[in-house]
């Protein structure tokens, strides 16, 4: 039952007695540790879980990206929707481990080489404010990050990571530091920062091993039934996005720290540290009684301590005011979570529906139960909604297992924002998230949309339980769900394509899908295109008699002359009111139902492309879009399996494509292999995406030698120069010139192979700056009769976002030996 950052006490579903003596163990403890790290996944889940669970210290984990950046190893959504993915992720690994979650607003941009390439996207400033924000508020005496600020043998985004902690430990003790982006936030002097390595890495560095600090966090936790290397697998498997599930370990785990700033250390990260209450001035009793409680603390009766914790809670509002109260504030929000699990109290707020719309009636139905009887009387005084105004009166004394309701009936305010990551509501840029509003940076996800406080009187005490409404729903095969209240426009509009490409100066339908979230939604659909480009009609009228419906509507939009690319935007003005937002739902069964409400958009790209063959066969990989982008050109794309690697099945087909990581996902290729050379072999076209070195199925990864590295142009501005300019993969169908590759994303490629047999010929060679060039982007071969390309290109980038470019030298891939 960890503590949550919310206004008041977290309502628990259900607490086992272990873990309210856990979490008594853990208020008694005041020590407080921030591990600083870039991306989701980073952390020391181990560290986290020894920390957190074992000592009991308030253990938080600042990740500075969401690891938008990254790949996804368990469906095809990137970039925005992988790092709300990641995200979740990350808020399920601290349910675990026990730990808190915070993040900057960087945007994690993809692979960086070095820290210096790093501070230049991102705001460096921006950054440091919200690393700033976070160490002011959570207070840690102690910050621990993962990697060394020393340049070298890691992403730059992690060495950046390091470096900026260590600013950030300065300025967040420096009064004028910041003072128009944090206010009236209180400065805060942690002891010291830690580098939490291993002696081998360490060598050499700043620190050496003689300075080495060591702990070993692999004991067995008996409240929780577990070792901290099998809560820290549990934890570290949520990160499933990224392949990471975990085996468990158990005995003895050395962790090794060195101080990088601030006051040194020898014996332990915490030295020099008072983590008792008596580091408060006047609190050392607070201290003292949270000792007796663990002491007569009855497994079977946990209602009978709530006297002995009342009693601790008026001690603590009557602590003077210090510099200590944003600790006292969130040690007060854990007490209130412990007395709420020692009465068993469960609170609820149900809806009937979990979508509503600004403006639309909210009824709610509110419910208490007392599971655990108490020495001391529990009254209802009543439910408070703050969003909606409200306030109802309840007024009842709780008798144990009565379950008593309320119902509250209100309006959504009609300026109710949408649901949307707050980090997503505005435009940003390739560096850092725009956020509008202050208090939301560096919390992991959006408030509730409709806060719920019920009320409490306990011996003279009020106690404010937080709440959120939510839709119950009875799954036949997972059994009850919860789904938190979502608000969603009265319409909501999709392209049908979200990429259209347009012969320069040409014109094609292009379909609207309307859906209708309320009964009698009415009013008009236009489309917002930028000069040049043109629709026809203007506008379309709507009309839905029932939440639900759907209709689809088409329009026909003309390209400008000239090569361009576009962004089209649907709106829907319904009453005086515009709404442009699509609908994305992200279902994983290990996070909650994600809804994303982005603008409803369509890239529109008029270029001259031409294409040889017709049919294509798609196996795929780790996932990817590339094979939908290959229908979009125009091919018959067929979806294959392992099963399909034949010879004779092979035949119908012009070319054969790979998805990303296939030799690291599929465990059916290998044996298929032979055949899909056959094919080759006997005139066909094979193109092979980008693997990564690790986990590979097997080396053989085409009729000729190849061998991966580990190398990547991630600038993808980098200066691209034409090997063989007059071979046929550049000349034909579309002849290929470096403006080809202006306007790229994220990256060049990734995982280029170093060494290859000489019957490839590398087409491209390309460098980050400051580095050689490389030629193992884009590999191509004769074999037989036919062609096998090998190209770490980021493909699965580029097409999806409509890059002309890359579209027309994909082109060409495919139309090798076709006239």
């Amino acid at each position: 039952m960890p503590s949550t950052s919310t206004a008041h006490a977290a309502a628990p579903m259900s607490t086992p007695s272990s873990a309210i003596l856990q979490e008594l163990h853990s208020f008694r403890e005041m020590g407080r540790v921030l591990y600083v790290a870039a991306h989701p996944d980073d952390e020391n889940t181990r560290l986290i879980a020894y920390l957190a669970r074992g000592r009991g210290y308030a253990t938080g984990y600042l990740s500075l990206t969401r690891g938008d950046g990254g790949q996804n190893l368990i469906g095809p959504e990137l970039r925005d929707a992988l790092g709300v993915i990641r995200t979740q992720e990350l808020l399920a690994a601290r349910r675990v481990d026990g730990g808190r979650q915070f993040f900057s607003r960087a945007n994690d941009f993809g692979f960086s080489k070095n820290y210096e390439e790093t501070l230049s996207v991102w705001n460096r400033d921006e950054v440091l404010a919200d690393m700033i924000r976070v160490i002011r508020t959570f207070r840690p005496d102690v910050l621990v990050t993962r990697f060394s600020p020393e340049p070298g043998g890691t992403h730059g985004h992690h060495t950046s990571s390091a470096i900026l902690a260590l600013e950030a430990l300065k300025l967040a003790a420096d009064p004028n530091a910041y003072r128009a982006e944090l206010g009236a936030l209180p400065p805060w002097q942690a002891k010291r920062v830690l580098w939490n390595s291993w002696p081998a890495r360490m060598r050499g560095s700043s620190g050496d091993n003689a300075k080495l600090i060591e702990l070993d966090v692999g004991g067995f936790n008996p409240l929780l039934g577990e070792s901290y290397g099998e809560i820290a697998a549990r934890s570290r498997t949520m990160h499933k996005s990224q392949g990471f599930g975990s085996v468990g370990t158990r005995g003895a785990a050395l962790e090794y720290f060195t101080v990088i700033a601030g006051e040194p250390a020898s014996t332990d990260i915490m030295d020099g540290v008072d983590t008792t209450w008596a580091r408060i001035p006047g609190a050392a009793e607070i201290g003292r009684l949270a000792d007796a409680a663990i002491t007569a603390f009855r497994p079977e009766q946990p209602a009978e301590s709530v006297p002995a914790l009342l009693a601790i809670r008026a001690r603590l509002a009557a602590l003077p005011k210090s510099d200590h109260a944003l600790v006292i504030a969130d040690k007060r929000r854990q007490l209130d979570g412990i007395i709420v699990a020692c009465l068993g109290l469960h609170v609820e707020t149900l809806a009937t529906r979990a979508e509503f719309t600004p403006g639309e009636a909210l009824p709610l139905t509110h419910t208490i139960i007392v599971r655990n009887s108490s020495p001391v009387p529990l009254r209802w005084v009543g439910v408070r909604l703050p969003a909606v105004g409200e306030e109802v009166a309840a007024g009842r004394e709780l008798a144990v297992n009565r379950a008593s309701s309320v119902n509250s009936a209100s309006n959504l305010p009609p300026d109710t924002p949408l649901t949307q990551p707050y980090w997503l509501r505005a435009e940003g840029t390739t560096g850092m998230f725009r956020v509008d509003d202050p208090a939301l940076i560096g919390r992991p996800e959006n408030p509730p949309a409709v806060p719920v406080e019920h009320v409490f009187e306990i011996s003279g005490q009020t106690l404010v339980v937080a709440d959120e409404p939510v839709q119950v729903i009875d799954d036949p095969v997972k059994g009850e769900l919860r789904r938190r209240l979502d608000v969603v426009p009265p319409v909501t509009l999709g392209f049908v394509q979200d990429l259209e490409l347009f012969a320069p100066g040409a014109s094609r339908p292009v379909a609207v899908e309307v859906t209708s979230a309320r009964a009698g939604a009415q009013g008009t659909l236009r489309l917002e295109l930028p000069e040049g480009w043109r629709t026809s009609p203007a506008t379309m009228p709507f009309e839905f008699k029932a939440a639900g419906d759907r209709a689809r509507f088409s329009f026909t939009v003309t390209a400008p002359a000239r090569p361009a690319t576009a962004s089209i935007v649907a709106s829907a003005e319904i009453d005086g009111q515009r709404f442009r937002n699509r609908r994305i739902e992200i279902r994983y069964d290990h996070i909650p139902l994600l809804l994303l409400q982005p603008l409803a958009s369509l890239k529109a790209v008029s270029l001259e492309l031409a294409i040889r063959g017709k049919r294509v066969g798609y196996l795929p990989g780790a996932g990817d879009l590339v094979g939908e982008s290959l229908a979009r050109m125009g091919y018959m794309v067929t979806p294959l399996t392992a099963a399909d690697l034949t010879v004779e099945r092979l035949q119908a087909f012009d070319a054969v494509v790979l998805g990303v990581r296939a030799f690291n996902t599929r465990t059916d290729l290998v044996p298929q292999l032979p055949a899909l050379f056959a094919y080759a072999e006997a005139g066909g076209n094979v193109i092979v995406q980008y693997n990564t070195t690790a986990d590979l199925k097997t080396t053989t990864l085409a009729p000729y030698e190849l061998h991966l590295s580990r190398d990547r142009v991630t600038d993808e501005r980098a200066v691209v120069k034409l090997l063989a300019p007059d071979h046929p993969a550049l000349t034909r169908p579309n002849r290929i010139t470096p403006a080809d590759f202006d306007g790229w994303v994220q990256e060049r490629g990734l995982y280029f192979p170093d060494r290859w047999d000489d019957h490839f010929t590398p087409l491209l060679a390309m460098a980050d700056p400051g580095e050689a060039p490389g030629a193992g982007s884009l590999l191509v071969s004769t074999y037989g009769r036919g062609h096998f390309v090998y190209t770490g290109l980021s493909w699965f980038r580029q097409l999806p976002e409509g890059v002309p470019g890359a579209y027309r030298l994909f082109a060409n891939l495919i139309s090798l030996g076709k006239e």
